[in-house]
Protein backbone atom coordinates (compact mmCIF):
# COMPACT_ATOMS: atom_id res chain seq x y z
CA UNK A 1 0.00 0.00 0.00
CA UNK A 2 1.81 3.50 -0.72
CA UNK A 3 1.45 6.39 1.89
CA UNK A 4 -1.58 8.63 1.53
CA UNK A 5 0.80 11.29 1.62
CA UNK A 6 0.80 14.55 -0.66
CA UNK A 7 4.18 15.04 -2.95
CA UNK A 8 6.62 17.18 -0.90
CA UNK A 9 5.75 16.70 1.94
CA UNK A 10 8.24 16.40 5.16
CA UNK A 11 7.49 13.23 7.24
CA UNK A 12 9.09 13.61 10.57
CA UNK A 13 9.51 10.97 12.94
CA UNK A 14 9.85 11.18 16.81
CA UNK A 15 10.50 8.89 19.82
CA UNK A 16 13.36 7.20 21.67
CA UNK A 17 15.50 4.60 20.68
CA UNK A 18 13.64 2.07 18.75
CA UNK A 19 13.06 5.56 16.53
CA UNK A 20 16.79 6.53 16.53
CA UNK A 21 18.12 3.73 14.75
CA UNK A 22 21.81 5.02 15.75
CA UNK A 23 21.10 7.59 13.83
CA UNK A 24 24.04 9.69 12.28
CA UNK A 25 23.81 12.89 13.85
CA UNK A 26 26.78 15.22 11.78
CA UNK A 27 25.40 17.80 9.67
CA UNK A 28 27.44 16.86 7.31
CA UNK A 29 26.13 12.94 6.89
CA UNK A 30 24.67 11.09 4.49
CA UNK A 31 20.93 10.87 3.96
CA UNK A 32 20.77 7.56 4.81
CA UNK A 33 22.93 7.60 7.93
CA UNK A 34 21.12 10.09 8.95
CA UNK A 35 17.54 8.05 9.26
CA UNK A 36 18.81 5.51 11.05
CA UNK A 37 19.08 1.42 10.56
CA UNK A 38 15.86 0.75 11.92
CA UNK A 39 12.09 1.73 11.10
CA UNK A 40 12.26 4.76 9.59
CA UNK A 41 14.56 3.83 7.58
CA UNK A 42 12.97 0.89 6.14
CA UNK A 43 9.65 3.27 5.61
CA UNK A 44 11.68 6.15 3.82
CA UNK A 45 13.42 3.16 1.63
CA UNK A 46 9.91 1.44 0.54
CA UNK A 47 7.84 5.01 0.04
CA UNK A 48 10.26 6.23 -2.03
CA UNK A 49 10.72 3.24 -4.29
CA UNK A 50 7.38 2.68 -4.88
CA UNK A 51 6.54 6.60 -5.43
CA UNK A 52 9.74 7.84 -6.81
CA UNK A 53 8.15 11.03 -8.37
CA UNK A 54 6.34 12.39 -5.19
CA UNK A 55 9.90 13.84 -3.47
CA UNK A 56 8.83 12.75 0.13
CA UNK A 57 11.29 14.29 2.51
CA UNK A 58 12.40 12.17 5.35
CA UNK A 59 13.47 13.14 8.55
CA UNK A 60 14.73 11.36 11.77
CA UNK A 61 14.71 13.25 15.30
CA UNK A 62 14.36 9.90 17.51
CA UNK A 63 16.68 9.82 21.03
CA UNK A 64 18.06 7.16 22.87
CA UNK A 65 16.79 6.89 26.16
CA UNK A 66 14.04 9.59 25.88
CA UNK A 67 10.95 9.52 27.98
CA UNK A 68 8.02 11.52 27.29
CA UNK A 69 8.99 14.41 29.61
CA UNK A 70 12.60 14.34 28.02
CA UNK A 71 10.59 14.65 24.23
CA UNK A 72 8.36 17.71 25.60
CA UNK A 73 11.97 19.23 26.57
CA UNK A 74 13.27 19.27 23.36
CA UNK A 75 9.62 19.89 21.16
CA UNK A 76 9.99 23.18 19.72
CA UNK A 77 13.33 23.03 18.00
CA UNK A 78 12.80 19.25 17.20
CA UNK A 79 9.45 19.16 16.20
CA UNK A 80 7.01 22.41 16.42
CA UNK A 81 10.11 24.43 14.61
CA UNK A 82 10.16 22.02 11.77
CA UNK A 83 6.60 22.74 11.04
CA UNK A 84 6.27 19.09 9.09
CA UNK A 85 3.62 18.00 7.11
CA UNK A 86 3.19 14.42 8.74
CA UNK A 87 4.63 13.66 12.55
CA UNK A 88 4.70 10.49 13.43
CA UNK A 89 5.71 9.57 17.76
CA UNK A 90 6.37 6.65 19.42
CA UNK A 91 6.90 7.38 23.08
CA UNK A 92 6.38 5.56 26.13
CA UNK A 93 8.48 2.43 26.66
CA UNK A 94 11.18 4.02 28.82
CA UNK A 95 8.69 5.46 30.70
CA UNK A 96 7.21 2.15 31.85
CA UNK A 97 11.02 0.43 32.01
CA UNK A 98 11.86 2.94 34.35
CA UNK A 99 8.87 2.10 36.80
CA UNK A 100 9.40 -1.44 36.58
CA UNK A 101 13.47 -0.84 37.29
CA UNK A 102 12.03 1.19 40.75
CA UNK A 103 13.43 4.47 39.74
CA UNK A 104 11.17 6.71 42.32
CA UNK A 105 11.56 10.58 40.53
CA UNK A 106 10.13 8.83 36.37
CA UNK A 107 6.22 9.23 35.97
CA UNK A 108 3.48 6.78 36.58
CA UNK A 109 1.07 6.29 34.30
CA UNK A 110 -1.14 9.02 34.48
CA UNK A 111 1.52 11.30 34.57
CA UNK A 112 2.71 10.33 31.39
CA UNK A 113 -0.74 11.14 30.02
CA UNK A 114 -0.75 14.34 31.18
CA UNK A 115 2.55 15.36 29.45
CA UNK A 116 1.74 13.48 26.73
CA UNK A 117 -1.44 15.13 26.34
CA UNK A 118 -0.14 19.04 26.86
CA UNK A 119 2.76 18.04 24.05
CA UNK A 120 0.18 17.50 21.49
CA UNK A 121 -1.87 20.46 22.89
CA UNK A 122 0.99 22.65 22.33
CA UNK A 123 1.58 20.92 18.64
CA UNK A 124 -2.26 21.26 17.33
CA UNK A 125 -2.01 25.24 18.54
CA UNK A 126 1.41 25.19 16.73
CA UNK A 127 0.61 22.89 13.52
CA UNK A 128 -3.15 22.60 13.24
CA UNK A 129 -2.34 21.18 9.81
CA UNK A 130 0.02 18.33 10.46
CA UNK A 131 -1.12 15.07 9.82
CA UNK A 132 -0.23 13.60 13.42
CA UNK A 133 0.46 9.81 13.58
CA UNK A 134 0.78 8.50 17.57
CA UNK A 135 1.54 4.81 17.25
CA UNK A 136 2.07 2.58 20.91
CA UNK A 137 4.67 1.61 22.56
CA UNK A 138 4.84 -2.63 22.93
CA UNK A 139 6.75 -5.01 24.26
CA UNK A 140 7.35 -8.94 24.10
CA UNK A 141 8.42 -11.67 26.95
CA UNK A 142 12.67 -12.03 26.26
CA UNK A 143 14.16 -10.51 28.88
CA UNK A 144 16.34 -12.21 31.31
CA UNK A 145 13.51 -11.94 33.95
CA UNK A 146 10.54 -13.28 33.32
CA UNK A 147 9.09 -11.06 36.43
CA UNK A 148 10.28 -8.07 34.99
CA UNK A 149 9.06 -9.18 31.49
CA UNK A 150 5.61 -9.43 33.21
CA UNK A 151 6.09 -5.99 34.95
CA UNK A 152 6.76 -4.31 32.26
CA UNK A 153 4.11 -5.89 30.00
CA UNK A 154 1.55 -4.15 32.59
CA UNK A 155 3.23 -0.72 32.58
CA UNK A 156 3.44 -0.55 28.77
CA UNK A 157 -0.19 -1.57 28.88
CA UNK A 158 -1.37 1.10 30.86
CA UNK A 159 0.74 3.57 28.48
CA UNK A 160 -0.79 2.11 25.07
CA UNK A 161 -4.33 2.78 27.01
CA UNK A 162 -2.85 7.01 27.39
CA UNK A 163 -1.72 6.56 23.86
CA UNK A 164 -5.20 5.02 22.68
CA UNK A 165 -7.17 8.04 24.44
CA UNK A 166 -4.70 10.90 23.35
CA UNK A 167 -4.91 9.75 19.58
CA UNK A 168 -8.71 10.32 20.02
CA UNK A 169 -9.14 13.19 21.84
CA UNK A 170 -6.17 15.27 19.30
CA UNK A 171 -7.55 13.79 16.01
CA UNK A 172 -4.49 11.91 15.73
CA UNK A 173 -4.46 8.33 14.31
CA UNK A 174 -2.96 5.39 16.07
CA UNK A 175 -1.02 3.08 15.19
CA UNK A 176 -1.65 -0.19 16.62
CA UNK A 177 1.91 -2.52 17.52
CA UNK A 178 1.43 -4.74 19.86
CA UNK A 179 -1.32 -6.86 18.17
CA UNK A 180 1.06 -7.24 15.38
CA UNK A 181 3.70 -7.92 17.80
CA UNK A 182 1.45 -10.18 19.64
CA UNK A 183 0.71 -12.23 16.32
CA UNK A 184 4.54 -12.40 15.24
CA UNK A 185 5.12 -13.95 18.47
CA UNK A 186 2.43 -17.03 17.58
CA UNK A 187 4.85 -17.44 14.58
CA UNK A 188 8.57 -17.36 16.03
CA UNK A 189 10.36 -16.88 18.77
CA UNK A 190 9.64 -13.49 20.53
CA UNK A 191 13.41 -12.89 20.30
CA UNK A 192 13.09 -13.44 16.69
CA UNK A 193 11.39 -10.08 16.68
CA UNK A 194 12.39 -7.91 19.50
CA UNK A 195 15.39 -9.17 21.34
CA UNK A 196 15.79 -7.90 24.69
CA UNK A 197 11.81 -7.20 25.08
CA UNK A 198 12.13 -3.84 24.03
CA UNK A 199 14.49 -3.49 21.20
CA UNK A 200 13.41 -4.93 17.45
CA UNK A 201 15.46 -6.88 15.69
CA UNK A 202 15.36 -6.09 11.69
CA UNK A 203 12.50 -8.44 11.27
CA UNK A 204 10.81 -6.32 14.33
CA UNK A 205 11.80 -3.03 12.63
CA UNK A 206 10.26 -4.63 8.72
CA UNK A 207 7.15 -5.44 10.98
CA UNK A 208 7.10 -2.11 12.52
CA UNK A 209 7.67 -0.12 9.12
CA UNK A 210 4.93 -2.49 7.43
CA UNK A 211 2.46 -1.73 9.95
CA UNK A 212 3.57 2.14 9.86
CA UNK A 213 2.84 1.92 5.71
CA UNK A 214 -0.42 0.15 6.36
CA UNK A 215 -1.54 2.91 8.81
CA UNK A 216 -0.75 6.29 6.61
CA UNK A 217 -1.85 4.34 3.17
CA UNK A 218 -4.90 4.41 5.05
CA UNK A 219 -5.11 7.82 5.44
CA UNK A 220 -6.27 10.35 7.98
CA UNK A 221 -9.68 10.82 9.39
CA UNK A 222 -11.61 13.50 9.84
CA UNK A 223 -11.00 16.14 12.79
Amino acid sequence: MPLNVPAGSHLLFQGDSITDGDRDRSPHTHANAALGHGYVYLVAARAAARAPGHRWRFTNRGVSGDKVTDLAARWQADALDMAPDVLSVLIGVNDAWRVVDGESDDLDADGFRTVYDALLTRTRLALPDTRLLLCEPFSLPGGADADFDAALAAQVQLRQKAVVELAAAHGAELVRLQPVFDEAARRAPATHWIFDGVHPTPAGHQLLADTWVSAAGAGPHAR
